[in-house]
């Protein structure tokens, strides 16, 4: 492609809704998408050359893994979310719409109800089985905050993969084929990534991970054993248990004392008044839940240490909370806590629930809220609270573990990183299809359910992933495999010997199959040497008088600082040889 016939409209500078995060901030400028409303973005020349190589390589390995595809439809009647409960679960999140004769649908933010549809229309018999179906699809999620450009947006392409089996074995052996290609996948791609532990979420199921692609800016944190290969979503990570032996009730060695602490209501606000670390002090959550969509809501408090966080997936499983939320402080008032001094001490009977975190099994001496506005406690022992409050108290593994805790497969150090999900696996069992009567005849003429898997790959979100793992300030540095083009080539002047030579390396390294840019426009080497950094483009030749007159380009790498002079008659094979290279 020659630059002067193409569409690349970049910015010189950056945009103001895309400050923070670096592949929203080199996508927009790099002319590669273009925002129209929130969370909604075009693919321009450039970017859909990028998404169609991601696609690419996600659609070759399912091939290759023996999925099959299909395409269903991204506008879903209603009834199918009805039959499992997730017209109501999704909430808000759903784009809700009716046709003309007010029946309702929505837009698919993904497929399980109607790929289950599609197969107990279809299958009857265990001769039918396996079967793995998956298709790339933009999916449709309203997001309350969308952000971050690709990363979090309300219409995103998918790979969504759904295995069907006769039982949880052949389900976990999906599973582990589907593992495989993904790995396949992320490395065709060039992403650095951890495969870790996660928690299945609205989508159900029980054996679960996450292709997690490292990068300081991510959203997630995950956490990796340093002795091991333990490693998980902090959402889903455990740490080596307290024994149940250090469970006791035991109090400190000086009485509670009542400390006036007027208007310090934070952890480090109370820590820096008292003058005492965070981990003398214990943390209070109020959440409200239910255990269905409509349910009122139940009160817990929970009590960590005061420099941890609490687990909200950990909560949702020790509730058996199908919906959980923060509850609001006129909601606490209305029960009779008192919001920013809550303790363990004295509470109201309209606390239905205490869960403490297992770490504080040990705590006999800790600084807690007193329930009471403006004061919290000292020398509190959890233990002896805990047992003061009798059967509305229990203790469980509530804290988010991180750097410090203690590995639970080894005893190792654990290490916490940043990290952006770019594919999700399942083995999703009957959590499906017993709900939608999804059955087969087995061997024996015995009615069963079907065993199901789900797979999921952001194709649009590994596009910006890839960049929030591979910038720098000048632009972006794109893996040579979904890069829009391999070889940029500068010719710094548009006229003679020049340009000649800069037409002839590029008919010569098109027609071995590079894919290669020409930037002939009419423009200043500046300016030409900043977009070929900003496009992110991962081999640049170029041609110019001073270095033509020695019958040499120069080669430089987008990932590499040093520039290499070579001689025209080697510069093609040397260039195809390279990109070859990259790309096995």
């Amino acid at each position: 492609m020659r630059y002067s016939r193409s569409f690349i409209p970049t910015l010189r500078e950056d945009p103001a809704e895309a400050r923070k995060n670096p592949s929203h901030r080199l996508l927009l400028r790099g002319g590669y998408v273009r925002q129209i409303g929130a969370g909604i973005y075009e693919f321009l020349p450039l970017g859909l050359r990028v998404l169609k190589k991601v696609e690419g390589i996600v659609r070759a390995e399912m091939d290759r893994a023996g999925a099959l595809e299909v395409m269903m439809p991204a506008l879903v009647p209603a009834d199918l979310f009805k039959e499992t409960g997730r017209w109501d679960l999704f909430g808000s999140t759903l784009f809700r719409l009716k046709d003309q004769k007010r029946n309702d649908y929505h837009l698919g933010p993904t497929h399980e109800e109607v790929i289950t549809d599609m197969v107990r229309a279809t299958v009857r018999s265990y001769r039918q089985l396996p079967i793995n179906l998956y298709q790339i699809q933009w999916k449709y999620r309203d997001e309350a905050r969308p952000r971050a450009g690709l990363l979090r947006c309300r219409e995103f392409l998918m790979k969504d993969a759904y295995s069907f089996d006769v039982d949880e074995a052949g389900a976990l052996a999906s599973y582990r084929t589907m593992r495989e290609a993904y790995i396949r996948i992320f490395k065709r791609v060039g992403l650095d990534f951890r495969i870790v532990a996660a928690d299945s979420g609205a989508m159900g199921g029980s054996t679960s991970a996450e292709f997690q692609i490292l990068a300081e800016t991510g959203e997630d944190a995950i956490v990796v054993c340093t002795q091991c290969d333990y490693a998980a979503n902090v959402e889903a990570a455990t740490a080596k248990p307290v024994e149940a032996a250090a469970v006791t009730v035991e109090a400190s060695t000086q009485r509670p004392k009542e400390v006036a602490t007027p208007g310090k209501k934070t952890i480090e606000e109370v820590a820096e008044f008292l003058g005492v670390d965070a981990t003398k002090t214990v943390k209070a959550g109020a959440f409200l839940y239910g255990k269905a969509p409509g349910d009122a809501g139940q009160l817990v408090l929970v009590f960590v240490r005061g420099d941890r966080r609490i687990n909200e997936v950990a909560l949702a499983r020790e509730t058996g909370a199908q919906w959980l939320r923060p509850a609001e402080d006129e909601e606490l008032t209305a029960r009779g806590v008192v919001a920013g001094y809550i303790g363990p001490q004295g509470l109201p009977a309209g606390v239905e629930k205490v869960l403490v975190d297992r770490e504080l099994t040990s705590a006999v001496d800790t600084i807690v809220g007193a329930n009471k506005a403006g004061f919290h406690v000292k020398h509190m022992s959890m233990p002896l609270a805990v047992n003061a409050l009798g059967e509305r108290a229990s203790w469980a593994d509530l804290r988010a573990v991180g750097k410090g805790d203690l590995c639970p497969s080894c005893g190792g150090g654990l290490e916490e990183y940043k990290g952006i999900e770019g594919g999700h696996i399942f083995v999703l069992g009957t959590h499906y299809t017993a709900k939608m009567g999804a059955k087969f005849l087995d061997d024996k003429s015995q009615e069963k359910h079907i065993v199901m898997g789900c797979y999921g790959i952001g194709v649009s979100r590994l596009v910006a992933a890839a960049i929030e793992q591979r910038y720098d300030e000048s632009g972006i540095r794109w893996p040579m495999a979904i890069a829009p083009y391999h070889v940029i080539i500068t010719a710094l002047q548009n006229d003679g010997a020049v340009m000649e030579t800069a037409v002839k390396l590029y008919e010569e390294l098109t027609a071995l199959g590079v894919e290669v840019l020409l930037d002939d426009r009419d423009e200043r080497p500046g300016v030409k040497f900043k977009d070929a950094d900003l496009l992110g483009v991962p081999l640049r030749l170029t041609v110019g008088k001073k270095t033509l007159d020695q019958g040499k380009v120069e080669l430089k790498a987008r990932t590499e600082k040093d520039v290499s002079l070579v001689d025209v008659s080697a510069a093609v094979e040397l260039v195809a040889s390279r990109v070859k290279a990259e790309l096995a």
